[in-house]
């Protein structure tokens, strides 16, 4: 029977979601765990990647399990077996054809950015010290929404087959001493959103204006757009998928 398990993590000590050979990700963790509680061992399919230090509010992993079992019973004992820094939140059976990340409908992410200086939200946030215009930047943003190819911010080796991404929203809002910048696609490619991001820090700077912000898009030219912001303000919040997936 396949299932969907629901994680959220901090990423700061680990080298993003994805099994490496030479360092640690969040997938190797769970998959331990998993097989220490199931005494065989077991894989588990992501809905997607995250880079090193990136954070996560809520993903999802999909396993095939034989062995029969209470699911808040299992969700105490992996808990139990992952670091604090770690969880799982839920566990829901799905028909056994259901993909955590080809089945994925829509994806949002945040970027948290202070521009004030703050010791407390060192790790969790991007402390910009250049004044910023940011109904200027959400000028440039509301440009990204909509069907484009965004190669323009994309990393430049990457094995996808097209650089096409549907923008269903992405705007700037202040929410507290953070700016938040939210952005929804039904899909991202590899280090978009914060070349994204980096790339508006340079239209509410001053550096370009929106129109030049519209030619880096038109582009579809990694070395056009602007620098990847630190890996410390982005967040992956939210993946829907389809009811009918789900068997329970």
């Amino acid at each position: 029977m396949r299932f969907f398990f629901e994680i959220s993590y901090n990423g700061t000590r680990y080298h993003g979601w994805q099994n490496q050979r030479n360092a640690v990700g969040v997938q190797q963790l769970v998959e331990e765990g998993l097989s220490k509680i199931f005494r065989e061992k077991v894989a588990i399919t992501g809905s997607g990647r995250t880079d090193t230090g990136v954070h996560c509010a809520q993903q999802f992993f999909h396993v095939d399990l034989e062995k029969e079992f209470q699911p808040e019973k299992l969700i105490q004992q992996l808990n139990s077996f992952l670091p604090a820094d770690i969880a799982i939140g839920g566990v829901r059976q799905v028909k056994p054809d259901a993909h955590a990340r080809y089945d994925a409908r829509e994806r949002t992410y945040e970027y948290h950015l202070t521009t004030r200086k703050n010791p407390l939200l060192v790790g969790r946030a991007f402390y910009c010290f250049k004044p910023l215009d940011f109904q200027i930047m959400n000028q440039g943003a509301e440009l990204l929404l909509g069907e484009h190819d965004f190669e323009s911010f994309s990393k430049v080796k990457t094995d996808v087959n097209h650089f096409i991404c549907d923008l269903k929203s992405a705007r700037w809002n202040q929410k507290g001493d953070l700016w938040v910048f939210t952005i929804t696609a039904n899909r991202f490619l590899r280090g978009m959103v914060r070349a994204v991001v980096g790339t508006l820090l340079d239209v509410g700077s001053g550096k370009i204006t929106v129109n030049q912000f519209k030619q880096i898009i038109d582009g579809r030219d990694r070395k056009l757009a602007g620098m990847n912001v630190p890996a410390e303000g982005l967040y992956l919040v939210s993946v829907k998928y389809p009811k009918e997936i789900f068997l329970k």
